[in-house]
């Protein structure tokens, strides 16, 4: 997905909303949690504009979230891309917990109470071409308009500075997808929002399908330079169409 990732299944995600990328870390001071963290339009704002110019993002980088407490309340934070579980006793392990299979995701505890959604305006892509260079693409909404995937948070406090982070949840690729991997994001339909996001909703059945292949014809995929591979490699280049042969 469109965060610059070399992992498998998926590989990156670039700026959701024109917003969902980087900002800077936190202090080393113990922080607020994501459920209480950021509350507000204002603190909206300030998210978004924190994260306007990042367009290639790499796992244990910042990404946008939305999540709600146990009343319901909907808040706004930056998570580390990559689930740090609270029973790890390093924090490497987000780098193997980038991506989770929703398939099996009712297993994990986050699923039942620790539910967001993570903004994007696309994703990318990596197809194998049978050459010794994947061809990278990216995929969006055909409108500009936003994305929003499926995805599981943890806090993590064995360390010197909690670390709260996340993972994207994926299914099987789509039409559009299947030829170029054979996994993708769960892209949540806006009108499931409310079921994914409420913390009183915890039986898998009642969200397990939620979990699918999305079934929207309003995405477009498109070949893009290499020039992506490396998450240092920024701005509008990141998501230019290329010719292939």
């Amino acid at each position: 997905m469109g965060y610059a990732v070399k992992s498998e299944p998926l590989c990156g995600i670039s700026s959701g909303w024109s917003f969902a990328g980087s900002c800077t870390a936190g202090s080393s001071q113990r922080s607020k949690s994501f459920a209480s963290r950021i509350t507000g339009i204002r603190s909206w704002i300030g998210a978004i504009n924190s994260l306007a110019t990042v367009v290639n993002i790499a796992p244990t980088q910042q990404v946008l979230a939305v999540g709600a407490n146990s009343t319901g309340d909907r808040h706004a934070a930056t998570l580390r891309w990559g689930l740090v579980p609270p029973w790890a006793e390093d924090e490497k392990i987000g780098y193997r917990l980038v991506n989770a299979r929703s398939e099996t995701a009712a297993d994990k505890p986050a699923f039942r109470k620790r539910r967001c959604l993570i903004p994007t305006s696309g994703f990318y892509e990596w197809q194998n071409t049978g050459g010794k260079t994947k061809q990278p693409y990216y995929i969006c909404r055909e409108d500009g308009l936003p994305l929003a995937f499926a995805g599981l948070w943890e806090e993590w406090t064995k360390g010197e500075a909690p670390i709260d982070s996340c993972t994207i949840l994926t299914t099987d690729a789509n039409e559009l997808m299947s030829p170029i991997h054979n996994r993708m994001p769960v892209i949540l339909d806006a009108k499931d929002f409310d079921r994914w996001l409420d913390p009183a909703v915890q039986e898998p059945a009642k969200l397990q399908p939620l979990l699918v292949p999305y079934s929207g014809s309003d995405l477009t995929a498109y070949p893009i330079s290499t020039w992506v591979n490396s998450p240092r490699n920024q701005g509008p280049k990141c998501i230019e169409p290329v010719a292939v042969d």
